[in-house]
């Protein structure tokens, strides 16, 4: 038995691990990787394995860097099941279904300025189609209720508090005559007594661990100093009578800035923004956050029943925003305005078209309200590029921009140690890799964990295996 880690190996994308269990074989998440086009466009198109040998899929969550390439799978010939949360299933569904579309979009986009130029024209990775059929492959199942992937390996889900329907994996196996073996795969860790969702679940017992490490090396702050920044930077943009644009994940980052706006709101303390949710994506989310209330944690349901509108995702000034139309009218508002928009990394969707008509003015500002992968548009904001290009054109970075970095659904470092402890409070760990995580945090990360004598550590590189025995 060996895991082969196929992605977010020492990168923040592309969660993807093989694990090979006698004449089996389970793919642990199949995500797609996002950074510097070329190197992305090479990833995510040559897996580094036949997807026709792949037995099963065990997702999970539903962040597109985690599931964002199961479309690729099925095309490639999977043909097994792919097990998650019924909430995961549900965010998939449209997920998959929209990533296919701005794929299809942006590619559409990209090759009407290329034959212009006679240039060679791409094509999309995958199409609608494809997404359909990984959809139907889907098969739900319930956190702390074990089930069979394949003979010998039974797995066990256990909410992980990253996004909504995120777990992390309990798996039992055992090769005949052999000695059982528990491996915990964490998915992304997420965040303790951080509003909205349950605190991660306790795990025990494990023998090995595949654990996140995306923010080994950092200590986020706390929630109230978050609903503070929000509100000292709406001011600023306000006084400015600029335009706050927020690239956010359509599914768990969207909905926590809209709760932390909606407390503002409703407390007297935003100011008079039209708010403007532009993710036909992110609508069809939160609808999905609105029939999974098993997920919520108790400040979340108590504002849930107790609010005099009943609704914790939205208050007065605030829109969703289907239409194209619509969108493209937002970016002819003069007056003071926010804006939630994906890609929350910047690299596709509507947010690119408000960067490109904002990004040049000195009284927008654009808050990062999570993790910016190497290589990405974000990241290069955020490293403070002077000219970053989009849509293959050059724009100058003249915006303010700044990171809303506790509003973050991974966990610190401290919160990553007590899950940690937790895994391995039965003293039966062996050894930990640390996945989708850059060399230096893991590297901060994996020193504590050594240091504290909990497990040897490993940061694996892409098609590194780890032997479980």
């Amino acid at each position: 038995m060996h895991v082969e880690f196929c992605g977010a190996a020492q990168q923040v994308t592309g969660s993807m691990h093989l694990v090979h269990f006698g004449k089996y074989k389970v793919l642990l998440d199949c995500g797609l990787f996002q950074g510097r086009r070329s190197e992305a466009f090479d990833i995510n198109r040559n897996l580094c394995f036949d997807p026709t040998q792949v037995d099963a899929v065990v997702l999970s969550h539903a962040h597109i860097d985690h599931s964002g390439n199961l479309p690729s799978l099925v095309k490639k010939g999977f043909r097994g099941k792919i097990f998650a949360t019924s909430a995961t299933r549900d965010l998939c569904a449209t997920m998959l279904l929209d990533s296919a579309r701005i794929q299809e979009s942006d590619v559409s986009y990209v090759n009407k300025h290329r034959r212009l130029s006679h240039e060679k024209e791409f094509s999309p990775l995958y199409v609608q189609e494809d997404a359909v059929k990984a959809i139907k492959a889907f098969r739900s199942q319930d956190y702390q209720e074990s089930f069979v992937v394949v003979p010998g390996m039974t797995v066990t889900f256990f909410d992980a508090g990253h996004m909504l329907g995120s777990a992390a994996v309990k798996i039992n196996m055992q090769e005949h005559g052999q000695a059982p073996v528990c491996l915990v795969f964490s998915g992304d860790i997420g965040r303790y007594q951080k509003p909205v969702l349950r605190d991660p679940q306790v795990i025990a017992g494990a023998d090995y661990v595949i654990m996140e490490a995306t923010y080994g090396d950092r200590f986020h702050e706390d929630n109230q100093d978050t609903k503070e920044t929000l509100k000292k930077i709406c001011n600023q943009v306000w006084d400015e009578k600029g335009k706050l644009i927020i690239p956010a994940f359509s599914v768990g980052r969207t909905q926590y800035i809209v709760y932390m706006l909606n407390q503002l709101a409703e407390s007297g303390e935003l100011p008079a923004f039209k708010v403007f949710v532009d993710s036909p994506l992110a609508i069809e989310a939160t609808e999905v956050y609105r029939r999974h209330i098993e997920c919520f944690d108790e400040e979340f349901l108590h504002d849930l029943l107790h609010e005099e509108d009943r609704d914790p995702l939205g208050f007065r000034g605030l829109f969703y925003t289907r239409s194209s139309e619509y969108s493209k009218k937002i970016n002819s508002l003069d007056e003071p305005i926010i804006v939630i928009s994906a890609s929350g990394m910047c690299e596709a969707g509507r947010i690119l078209h408000h960067l490109k008509n904002n990004i040049e003015k000195t009284n927008t500002t654009v808050l990062f309200a999570g993790y910016q992968a190497e290589n990405t548009l974000g990241r290069r904001i955020l490293d403070g590029e002077k000219e970053v290009r989009i849509f293959g054109k050059p724009y100058q970075v003249k915006c303010k921009y700044a990171r809303l970095e506790s509003a973050s659904g991974h966990g610190d470092q401290n919160e990553l140690m007590q899950w940690l402890k937790s895994v391995a409070d039965k003293g039966t760990l062996k050894k930990v890799a640390l996945v989708h995580c850059e060399l230096e945090p893991a590297k901060v990360l994996a020193a504590r964990i050594e240091q504290e004598e909990i497990a040897e550590v490993i940061i694996p590189k892409r098609g590194q295996t780890l032997l479980l025995q």
